[in-house]
């Protein structure tokens, strides 16, 4: 999980690079969708949440975590 959330973290910046709308905001966007995606798989694949092993839920605060960070970043400057 830790490897999938890291090759994650470095196409959406990547992708957030070439955004028209700039990187902070392209950045924010992708990971907004990346944190509904990673609810949506773990819902389907009925992972458990607080499980022993980390799996899509963690990811998802993962991705809320930097979302919310890269978000404050945004409106303060």
């Amino acid at each position: 999980m830790i490897a999938r959330f890291a090759v994650r973290v470095v196409l959406l910046g990547a992708f957030a690079a070439f955004g028209s709308i700039g990187f902070g905001r392209s950045l924010a966007t992708l990971l907004w969708m990346s944190t509904i995606l990673c609810v949506a798989v773990a819902f389907f694949r009925r992972e458990q949440l607080f499980g022993a092993v980390l799996n899509h839920w963690d990811e998802c605060a993962a991705f809320g975590a930097l979302f919310a960070l890269v978000h404050l970043v945004n409106e303060q400057g």
